[in-house]
């Protein structure tokens, strides 16, 4: 089983990217965030000639929005809310093989790292710590599970361009990454692309939209994510991230596709 996670960033303004990926790369399973799009109006004619005829699509008009698109059936499905906030950020469905996927968008949190002078950032910390109780309270480790999504946060010092000068910028403060680690403690998730890709190498999933050239600077930060479950991490059989996709025409998203075999 192929599984891709992106953010799309509007998958109505990157439907062609979307296609390309799938050509390139035929995942069996893709999960969306940043859909931006209300269900009505979700683009499924050209994703389902593709394939995919089982889609869970929870989403809104011009923010958030998340998604799972799958050539195989859901026994079951489900969205999740947080933080007293119908906003669309993420559902989850069982695949065969009684697999629970989750697809999740974590807010971004503003610029501003201090939840009393920001109630992004304030929204993002209880975001993540009601979601750290729920693995904890609602989920157990033994559970056959894949988490994937823009988490916002990277939490390794080689999942930032700089750790020194990330450190007081929202998405790799101390008080996020303290928090997105505890809740992979919660019930031991593993770190898919780390379980590649050791943590002594650089690795990166998003490229600011601000930097003139991308590539050749390359100040990545590493936000997109996906977890398993102990009894899954035997499964794992290999891993991408397609880099090359920051650089798609037309209009790339600031993020790039990544995903992870499993060997079911």
């Amino acid at each position: 089983m192929r599984i891709a996670t992106w953010n799309i960033n509007s998958v109505r303004m990157r439907m062609d990217l979307l296609l390309r990926l799938i050509d390139e790369t035929q995942p069996d399973v893709i999960c969306l965030q940043e859909t931006k799009v209300v269900d009505v109006d979700f683009p499924m004619a050209p994703l389902a000639e593709k394939g995919y005829v089982h889609a869970h699509i929870h989403g809104m008009k011009s923010y958030n929005g998340v998604a799972i698109l799958s050539k195989l059936p859901f026994a079951s499905r489900d969205v999740q809310h947080w933080c007293g906030k119908q906003d669309c950020r993420h559902v989850f469905a069982e695949l065969p093989g009684g697999i629970e996927l989750h697809s999740v968008y974590i807010p971004a949190g503003g610029d501003i790292p201090d939840p009393e002078q920001n109630d992004k950032f304030a929204h993002k910390l209880q975001f993540v710590d009601e979601m750290t109780e729920w693995w904890t309270t609602r989920r157990s480790p033994d559970r056959r599970m894949v988490m994937v999504g823009d988490l916002n946060i990277a939490p390794l010092e080689n999942d930032v361009w700089s750790h020194k000068e990330l450190l007081k910028i929202v998405s790799h403060t101390p008080v996020e990454v303290a928090k997105l680690t505890a809740m992979q403690a919660s019930i031991g998730w593993v770190d898919a692309l780390r379980h590649f890709v050791p943590p002594t190498e650089k690795l990166y999933t998003w490229w600011s939209y601000r930097a003139k050239d991308w590539a050749a600077s390359d100040r990545g930060r590493r936000l997109d994510h996906i977890w398993v479950t102990p009894p899954l991490k035997d499964a794992l059989t290999g891993h991408r991230v397609l880099r090359e996709a920051r650089g798609w025409e037309p209009k790339p998203s600031d993020h790039v596709p990544v995903m992870v075999d499993l060997a079911l």
